[in-house]
């Protein structure tokens, strides 16, 4: 073969071999935009008002097909409204990710479904009239993103349908401790972060309020990921001091439950 003809082939080898790359490219983006769109999605917890379920520098997947697509579901909104392909209905104690009317990704519990009613007295939380079961198991200290530190007092909430999870409270005469009674519109849910006295929820109206079902973006699932101070994960220095092991690779709801009572 001809000086001439290797040459040809070389780069005509070369042409291919630049095509076939930026055909896998190509396919893995759109297996990731396929993954992150319908399975599951990567959040992070900037803010204090999960504590202690969700902790400031924890990392979490939420599913995506749990619920259905709504139109904060895809990468750009979609102009529809309600939920495609769901697979079952929010519950209480199911704690969501959700487009928030102040144009951001909030993360918060299910507390009130369509027609229920809710409100806050003395720190104590009341659905449908009847307040719910909480009993102490403990005391800490709870640093939010500003790095205020305050003790806190920790406490097992039993929801109506029996799910148990915890709360903390920094105590029961906060700003948002005593409230009126709210009426959860039909097609909507009511918000609240775990730790109580902390969290911009469903209870303030004008930041939050009562969130439309096509606002839904995932069911919360699990922890991948944690580190203290939100540090940056790709600082890998900073790791061996500053990773939470124990919270690494966890469910984050709690493993029991008890029975509703009649």
């Amino acid at each position: 073969m001809s000086q001439t003809a290797m040459t040809k082939a070389e780069k005509k080898g070369n042409k291919n071999e630049l095509l076939d790359t930026i055909v896998v490219i190509v396919e893995a983006l759109v297996i990731a935009l396929v993954f992150r769109t319908f399975l599951f999605q990567p959040f992070s917890i900037p803010t204090a008002s999960m504590q202690s379920t969700l902790m400031i520098g924890d990392y979490f997947v939420a599913s995506k097909f749990s619920w259905g697509l709504g139109k904060y579901s895809f990468p750009l909104p979609v102009p529809f409204n309600g939920r495609i392909l769901a697979l079952s209905e929010p519950q209480q104690g199911d704690i969501a990710v959700f487009h928030n009317i102040t144009d951001e990704d909030y993360i918060k519990r299910i507390i009130g479904l369509p027609g229920d009613r809710i409100q806050m007295k003395q720190g104590r939380l009341y659905i449908n009239g009847k307040q719910l079961d909480r009993k102490q198991v403990g005391t800490g200290t709870d640093t939010d993103s500003y790095s205020t530190t305050v003790p806190v007092t920790l406490y097992e909430e039993t929801l109506p349908n029996g799910v148990v999870h915890t709360i903390q409270e920094i105590s029961d005469d906060q700003p948002l401790d005593n409230t009126a009674e709210y009426v959860v519109p039909p097609g909507h849910y009511f918000m609240m972060g775990d730790h109580r006295d902390r969290s911009a929820d469903s209870r303030v109206l004008s930041q939050v309020g009562y969130v439309p079902a096509g606002n839904l973006i995932g069911k919360a699932e699990a922890r991948f990921f944690s580190i203290k101070d939100n540090l940056p994960p790709w600082q890998l220095w900073q790791w061996p001091a500053n990773v939470r092991w124990d919270r690494m690779f966890q469910s984050v709801y709690q493993t029991y439950t008890t029975t509703p009572a009649p």
